[in-house]
């Protein structure tokens, strides 16, 4: 299979696409969606349990005769797993909901994935479809800075901010070997000129503290242990909702983003139930419960997160995909060799 053509539009939203109001598109017929008789259906996801536990439960109200059982892990631990698994020759989830784009082109070129155009895919941001249709992007997941209130009283507004010797022993990040958008963030930030090699020695001199993952980082952020963070925004806007004295600032040399793609196995026995799930993540439905757990939807018939910036006002880094994923495992590496 050959995956060589243009990968930016894949997963790089320009600013002007974003700002654009897509056209409405017809609902489907349901003659014309999958159909599917009783079906079990193992998910692999990097998605909080909560989470996806409610996403799971309202595809299972609309759709009783399928039952889905999660994997939820970490990024890199799901990706060590299916990697184990395929060198096995029988990998044992029916579809994977995590990490980025550069995961699934991955999984694309060892013909792994299914391909399969949803019929809601018409209606969503038409840069987070892979054109051959492999997978598709589910939500918007900008990483930005997030800062306590209650200690940071003159917030940062650039990634060069924290830099600043003010800053050190004060700012937590996620782990790239276990977080798919942190390792993607690495590549991203060696690849901007604004920022690159000289930028990440800067932040690593403050000493950062490397948690586990996004969700360990946001709550050192709002206890105070770490009072600045680098963290998904979704989950600022979780703990902010909640009390938690902490809000997120979008840095001005833009911030980079992945897109929670899903995709379907290539050797799923269940392939019409699972073009089923694919479907309910990325229809209004779906959307309307997405935003309710803080993310920036892919619809332009659903609205943001209150109190979420338009998307229109986000600085974006779209870099191009295929360069990300030739660079990403460097950039891990490069990380790993700065920071731990």
């Amino acid at each position: 299979m050959s995956r060589n053509r243009s990968l930016g539009a894949v997963a790089a939203l320009s600013l002007s696409a974003l700002a654009l109001t897509a056209c409405a598109a017809p609902a489907a017929d349901a003659a014309d969606a999958p159909q599917a008789e009783s079906a079990s259906l193992t998910l692999y996801t990097s998605e909080p349990q909560e989470k996806i536990d409610a996403l799971i439960a309202a595809f299972t109200e609309q759709h009783p005769e399928i039952d889905v059982e999660v994997f939820r892990a970490g990024t890199g631990d799901l990706t060590a797993r299916i990697a184990a698994e395929e060198k096995a020759g029988d990998i044992g989830a029916d579809l994977l909901l995590a990490a980025d784009a550069p995961t699934f082109e991955d999984y694309a070129e060892r013909d792994l994935l299914l391909e399969y155009e949803s019929p809601e895919a018409a209606s969503i941001k038409q840069d987070l479809i892979d054109p051959e249709h492999f997978y598709v992007g589910t939500r918007l997941l900008p990483t930005v800075i997030a800062v306590n209130t209650n200690t940071i009283t003159d917030a940062p507004t650039s990634w060069h901010d924290l830099t600043d010797p003010a800053y050190a022993g004060k700012i937590a990040m996620p782990n790239p070997d276990v977080s798919g958008a942190a390792a993607y963030n690495a590549a991203v930030w060696l690849d901007e000129p604004k920022l690159g090699l000289s930028w990440l020695e800067g932040l690593a001199a403050n000493q950062p503290l490397i948690a586990e993952s996004n969700g360990p980082v946001s709550q050192a952020v709002a206890e105070g242990s770490s009072p600045v963070g680098i963290v998904v925004d979704s989950l600022v806007r979780d703990l902010a909702a909640a009390g938690s004295p902490i809000e997120a600032v979008y840095p001005e040399e833009g911030v980079p983003f992945v897109s929670q793609p899903v995709g379907i196995f290539a050797d799923t026995e269940q392939p019409e139930a699972a073009k089923l799930l694919v479907d309910f993540l990325i229809s209004k439905q779906g959307q309307e419960i997405a935003v309710t757990q803080s993310y920036l939807p892919i619809r332009e018939d659903v609205q943001s997160p209150k109190g979420a910036p338009e998307i229109s006002d986000i600085v974006l880094l779209t870099p191009e995909l295929e360069k990300i994923r030739a660079t990403q495992a460097s950039a891990v590496e490069t990380f790993n060799g700065l920071f731990q």
